[in-house]
C-alpha cells in the first residue's frame, strides 16, 4: 500500500487518536495505530482494550487499499517535528513502512493489521443527539468528584443517566457528590444508567470543544460511543451498581447563605496555603454579619480571613476540606453561590444561585 497526504491532514487525526494508545502495555501492538486506506480515505484507529478511538482523513495519489499498524508515539513525534504543509508519502513493504518528505526519509517497523484488537460490534439501545457544548458542560461540572483508584471500583467513573427529556451526570468519591442535569425538550429517552470509567471521561473532555455542533451518543449494555464528523470514540462501561445518591442528599438544611463566589474563592484559596498539606482542613465560623475562615498546620502557622455576609441564623462552626469546596466554586458558572447548612456534623449543599442545573454536596471534617 502507498499513499500521500499533507502533514496537517495527518497531524490532527493522529493527535485525536493518540489519547487511546496504551503507554505501558505488555502487548506491543497496543502501542501502535492501525492505518486503513480505502479509496481516498484513511482511517486511524487506536485502542487500549478499554477505549477505542477512530478518526478519519483524506489521502491523495493512493495506489492500493491496505492496512498496517505503525508505532503511534514515533509517528506522532515525526509528524510534529516536520515543517508545516510538508507532503508526506507512505510506502509499505513487508514489515516496514517508509515515510518520505523532501529530503527526509524514515522507516518504521510495523506489526500485522490482523493482530490489531477490535472492540466487538454492538448496537446502542439508547441513542440521542446533543450539542458538544452541552455534553462538555455536563461532564466538566461533575468530573472532579470522581474517585481515583478507589477499591469501590464503581466510584472510579461517572454515572450518566437518561430519563425522558433529561440527561444527568453524577460523580462521588464518598466524601463529596456532584450532580448536573440538562434538559432538552426534543428528547424522549428511556430511563437508563451507565457508569463511564474515569479514563473514558477524561478522554471525552479532551476530545470535545465548547461549540454548538451536534454529536451522536450511543449507550449499550457494555459500551458508550460518541460519534462526530471527525472521530468515533468508544469506551467500555464499568460493570457495577452506582450508589443511590438520592438517599444521601441532605434534607434538613435550614440555614442558607448567599454570597459572591469570586470573593469567597479568593479568601479560601489564600487560607488554604497554610492548611495541613495532607488533610487540607479549614474552619468556617458563620455569624450574623461575617464569615471567619481559619486554617492552621503542624508548623503552628495560621491563616485568618473574614468576609461580610448576611446570615440571620444562630452562629455555626463547621470544618471542610478546602480543596473540595474550591473545586465546586471553580465549577459553578454563576456569580453568586448558595450554601444550605444544617449543623456542624451535616453535609453542606452548594449550588449556583440562578442556574439550578448543578448541585454539590460536601461532607464536613472534624478539625
Amino acid at each position: 500500500m502507498n499513499f500521500s497526504l499533507n502533514r496537517e491532514l495527518l497531524l490532527k487525526p493522529l493527535l485525536l487518536v493518540s489519547g487511546a494508545v496504551e503507554r505501558k502495555s505488555t502487548l506491543p501492538i497496543l502501542g501502535n495505530i492501525l492505518l486503513d486506506v480505502s479509496g481516498d480515505s484513511l482511517t486511524l484507529t487506536a485502542t487500549d482494550l478499554e477505549l477505542e478511538m477512530v478518526s478519519y482523513t483524506q489521502v491523495e495519489n493512493h495506489a492500493e487499499d491496505g492496512q498496517v499498524t505503525v508505532p503511534a508515539r514515533k509517528l506522532l513525534d515525526i509528524c510534529k517535528s516536520l515543517p508545516e504543509n510538508a507532503m508526506l508519502t507512505f510506502t509499505s513493504e513487508q514489515d516496514v513502512i517508509r515515510l518520505s518528505t523532501g529530503r527526509s526519509k524514515y522507516s518504521l517497523s510495523t506489526l500485522p493489521a490482523t493482530d490489531f484488537p477490535n472492540i466487538e460490534e454492538w448496537k446502542g439501545d439508547v441513542e440521542f443527539k446533543l450539542l458538544k457544548s452541552d455534553l462538555l458542560r455536563l461532564i466538566e461540572s461533575t468530573h472532579f468528584s470522581m474517585a481515583n483508584q478507589d477499591v469501590r471500583y464503581y466510584l472510579n467513573g461517572m454515572s450518566i443517566e437518561t430519563e425522558n427529556n433529561e440527561i444527568r451526570s453524577v460523580a462521588t468519591d464518598g466524601h463529596r457528590l456532584a450532580i448536573c442535569k440538562i434538559t432538552n425538550d426534543s428528547l424522549a429517552l428511556p430511563a437508563r444508567q451507565v457508569i463511564v470509567p474515569r479514563k473514558g471521561i477524561l478522554e471525552i473532555i479532551r476530545l470535545l470543544s465548547p461549540v454548538d455542533e451536534e454529536i451522536q451518543v450511543f449507550l449499550g449494555s457494555n459500551h458508550i460511543r460518541i460519534i462526530d464528523q471527525e472521530f468515533s470514540f468508544t469506551s467500555k462501561l464499568v460493570d457495577g451498581r452506582f450508589p443511590d445518591y438520592r438517599r444521601v442528599l441532605p434534607r434538613n438544611g435550614d440555614k442558607v447563605l448567599e454570597t459572591d463566589k469570586d470573593q469567597l474563592r479568593q479568601v479560601l484559596s489564600r487560607a488554604s496555603i497554610l492548611s495541613n498539606e495532607k488533610f487540607k482542613g479549614v474552619r468556617l465560623n458563620f455569624s450574623q454579619s461575617e464569615l471567619k475562615i481559619t486554617a492552621n498546620n503542624p508548623e503552628q502557622e495560621q491563616a485568618e480571613e473574614e468576609i461580610e455576609i448576611n446570615f440571620p441564623f444562630e452562629d455555626l462552626e463547621i470544618g471542610f476540606n478546602v480543596s473540595y469546596v474550591l473545586d465546586v466554586l471553580n465549577a459553578i458558572k454563576d456569580a453568586e453561590v448558595k450554601f444550605t447548612l444544617a449543623d456542624a456534623n451535616s453535609s453542606v449543599v452548594i449550588e449556583g444561585c440562578h442556574s439550578g442545573e448543578a448541585l454539590y454536596v460536601v461532607m464536613p471534617m472534624r478539625l
